[in-house]
This record gives C-alpha cells, sequence and structure tokens, in this order.
C-alpha cells in the first residue's frame, strides 16, 4: 500500500529535531507539506534545509500567542493545515515535592495547553475539508506513571484524555485523533542525558548499556518512531482513531 500525502499540509511542533524532524521528513518524503515549530531559529533553519518545500516557524508554543502565530504562519503559507502532530515537549521530572507551582504551569502550558489551542485553531478547517489528521505524542508514563514521574506523566495522562475526546467528537467528522507513546527512543533528549552522565562512555557505549533493560535489547531509532506516525496519518490509518500506542520496544506494563 503506497503511503502518500500528496496535495497534504502538516504542521509538526518540535519539529527542528529528534522526532519531530523525523516525523517531518517522513511526511515530506510522502508528498507533504511540512511546516515545522521550534523556539529556535538557528535549528530551524538547519532543519528546513532537509525539507523540500518546508516552511520554518519560529514561535513559542506554550504560549497562546504563540500558538496563534505558529498556525497563522504555516496555514497562510500552504492555504490550510489537514494534519497536526503536537510533539513540543521535554521530559521534566523528579520527586513530587520538589516540584514548584512553576514548573508544574510552565510543563502543562508546553505539552497539554499547547495541544489544545493548536487542536481549537486546526479543527475548524479540518472539519469544513471533512478530513483531518491529529498526532499527540506522549510517552509511555501517560498510561503507567512512574515514581517521580512529575510532572511530565501527568501532562501526558491529560494529553490522554484530550485523544481520547477528541477522537470521539472528530470521528464522525473526518478527523482522526490518536497518540504515540514514546519510551526509550534515540534523539536529541538522549544526547544531552549523555553530556550530563560523568561516567566518561561513548554515546554508542551508553545507548547500548541504557537499551539493555528493554524486551527488544536496544534503543529505538526516530525513524522507526516516525514510520508509525506516517502510517496514522495515511491511507492504513483510515479506520484508526482514539488509539495510544506504545512505541517502545515492549518497555511499558500497560498496552
Amino acid at each position: 500500500m503506497q503511503l502518500s500525502l500528496e496535495g497534504r499540509r502538516a504542521l509538526v511542533t518540535g519539529g527542528s529535531r529528534g522526532l519531530g524532524l523525523a516525523m517531518a521528513r517522513a511526511f515530506t518524503g510522502a508528498g507533504a507539506r511540512v511546516a515545522i515549530v521550534a523556539r529556535e531559529a538557528g535549528p530551524l533553519e538547519e532543519a528546513v534545509g532537509s525539507l523540500p518545500g518546508g516552511l520554518a516557524v519560529q514561535a513559542d508554543i506554550a504560549t497562546a500567542a504563540g500558538c496563534e502565530t505558529a498556525f497563522a504562519a504555516a496555514s497562510e503559507a500552504f492555504g490550510g493545515i489537514d494534519i497536526l502532530v503536537n510533539n513540543a515537549g521535554t521530559s521534566k521530572r523528579g520527586p513530587f515535592v520538589g516540584v514548584s507551582d512553576a514548573e508544574w504551569q510552565a510543563d502543562l502550558d508546553l505539552k497539554l495547553f499547547a495541544a489544545i489551542r493548536l487542536t481549537r485553531l486546526a479543527w475548524p478547517g479540518m472539519e469544513g475539508r471533512g478530513w483531518g489528521r491529529i498526532v499527540n505524542v506522549l510517552n509511555t508514563g501517560a498510561k503507567a506513571p512512574p515514581p517521580t514521574g512529575a510532572p511530565t506523566a501527568v501532562s501526558r495522562a491529560a494529553g490522554l484524555a484530550l485523544t481520547k475526546i477528541l477522537a470521539g467528537e472528530g470521528a464522525p467528522l473526518g478527523i482522526n485523533v490518536n497518540a504515540l507513546l514514546v519510551g526509550k527512543i534515540d534523539s536529541d533528549q538522549w544526547v544531552r542525558r549523555h553530556a550530563a552522565d560523568p561516567g566518561g562512555q561513548s554515546y554508542e557505549e551508553w545507548m547500548a548499556e541504557s537499551g539493555r533493560a528493554i524486551p527488544m535489547g536496544r534503543m529505538g531509532r526516530a525513524e522507526e518512531f516516525a514510520a508509525m506516525a506516517l502510517a496514522l496519518v495515511t491511507a492504513p490509518g483510515d479506520y484508526v482513531t482514539g488509539t495510544a500506542i506504545n512505541v517502545d520496544g515492549g518497555l511499558s506494563p500497560v498496552p
């Protein structure tokens, strides 16, 4: 089955690096025009160079104004948005009593409210065209919150509830809404963690060790994650909505 996105227009947040960029490249390869959104101009400009016909949008989507800026730029450039990928986020976590109100708010603004706001902006156009695809990128903590998982597991669990609500409302309108749950996948986040590790291992050795606890025995690749996203927004995903798919090599204790 051909995975074609010819004529489709996508907006991917957190699109300048890692999983976001991998998904943007997969969508571009299938024929879509893709706008990537991030806060830093340098990585954005470098990333968009690998996306023929792509658009770089610098915006802070942790704010309402940033969401409006990002959506307006992409929508005006492409004439509308058919596919929205809510991918922006960090993995802020620690013991519950040490998480401040400001940290809770920042996490919710970036991971939950950005998805709410951007979906609200994209929804009318998708409904009017009778076709839309929304992918919310969460993590496995959304289903199985670990100790010291606050605030990220809480905001991700809220994103899971949002996914199910939107899927129910969107199904009669031709709008499919699904979530992809990240396990341990090689990305910039792991590069940063390795840099902060004083162990002295090479990145390859450190990643191999980190992957041993996964049932598949290795870390995932960003391209593997992107392939699942591509399947959800192309023909194989036409009858799939309201799902939360673990992309984790079997790591999560919850299916």
